[in-house]
């Protein structure tokens, strides 16, 4: 059906889109790739699992080599997911920023050398939710500003959503920027995020190349999580960060 040509399932957060987009666009696999909405991380790590497996089960009976999967541990989002008949291959990073910067220890580097920092790219500002500038719907379920206005009057609605500022603890945006063609450049709006916020900005130079290596490989061992078929992911508390096993009898 596709000739010599190998077909890979890729189902990662919507905030990869345009990344992932360009760099399956020249892959000389054929990469199918699937992207599940950014909300996913709101409704905790259960909840997130669930639905990430009922993508993998579905996709697992299409005709492909393996499937890919375009998240990190994500707060113990993945943990527990099981690989059916197809392998899965899984970045063994925390979350997303350590691929937007091209290496888990990088990130490790920046996050030590500056501690409360709030990272924004061009996916997250894309996809936030709408009508909620800043919030992405960080406060549950259908408790952006519009519904809080909604139930608890303009007042009270400002007031628990200044409670509840997802940015109260922090006191720097940084914006990475991937030297990508075509990618928007959304400098201005994360900036004035950080002035009505008074808070510090800083642009960092991402780099792409782990996104690269995600979509068409190579996947070394010391950055990549091959997942054998009937395996579950599970988080080791360590520099690993991921590993798989069998299901415990």
């Amino acid at each position: 059906m596709y000739g010599t040509r190998e077909k890979w399932i890729l189902i990662a957060c919507e905030i990869f889109f345009r990344e992932i987009a360009f760099f399956a666009s020249s892959c000389e696999k054929i990469v199918h790739p699937i992207f599940l909405p950014k909300g996913l991380h709101d409704r905790g790590g259960e909840a997130m699992r669930e639905y990430i497996q009922k993508e993998i089960d579905r996709c697992d009976k299409e005709e492909c080599e393996k499937i890919l999967l375009g998240y990190g541990l994500c707060n113990n989002g993945i943990a527990g997911i099981q690989a059916r008949s197809h392998p899965l291959i899984v970045p063994k990073v925390h979350d997303c920023i350590s691929l937007f910067l091209g290496s888990k220890e990088r990130y490790q580097d920046y996050f030590f050398q500056n501690t409360g920092t709030y990272f924004h790219t061009t996916g997250w500002i894309e996809r936030r939710s709408p009508g909620n500038e800043f919030f992405d719907n960080q406060l549950g379920p259908q408790q952006d500003m519009e519904s809080l206005i909604q139930k608890y009057g303009k007042e009270n609605a400002h007031y628990i959503a200044q409670t509840l500022n997802p940015l109260q603890h922090y006191h720097k945006i940084g914006f990475i920027s991937l030297a990508i063609p075509g990618i928007p450049d959304y400098q201005i709006y994360s900036q004035r995020i950080a002035k009505d916020h008074n808070l510090e900005w800083e642009k960092i130079e991402g780099d792409p190349s782990f996104l690269k290596r995600l979509v068409d490989g190579p996947y070394q061992s010391e950055e990549f999580l091959t997942v054998a078929p009937g395996e579950i992911i599970a988080a080791t508390g360590d520099e690993r960060i991921l590993s798989s096993h069998l299901p415990l009898e």
